[in-house]
């Protein structure tokens, strides 16, 4: 099950950059920073599951940065002035 759950956030985080240079995705996009969260969050519980550390900094400083990447997409602008 784990191969698979290994997989599946590969993808997330492979399609999301591979749409990102495709000029799909803009990569300040909420869908891109979702994909992004979803694949290394999956990615760095396994590592952490397996006690790899080295791996769970990668994905885990990955996930972080995606999530606080979404939650200041999803915050409502300020007006300028």
């Amino acid at each position: 099950m784990d191969q698979v759950l290994q997989i599946v956030g590969a993808i997330l985080i492979l399609g999301a950059f591979l749409l990102s240079q495709m000029n799909v995705l803009d990569n300040r996009s909420k869908i891109y920073l979702t994909l992004n969260f979803a694949g290394s969050a999956v990615l760095a519980w396994l590592a952490y599951a397996d006690d790899d550390w080295g791996f769970l900094l990668l994905e885990g400083v990955w996930a972080i940065v995606s999530a606080v990447g979404l939650v200041r997409s999803l915050r409502p602008r300020r007006a300028t002035t």
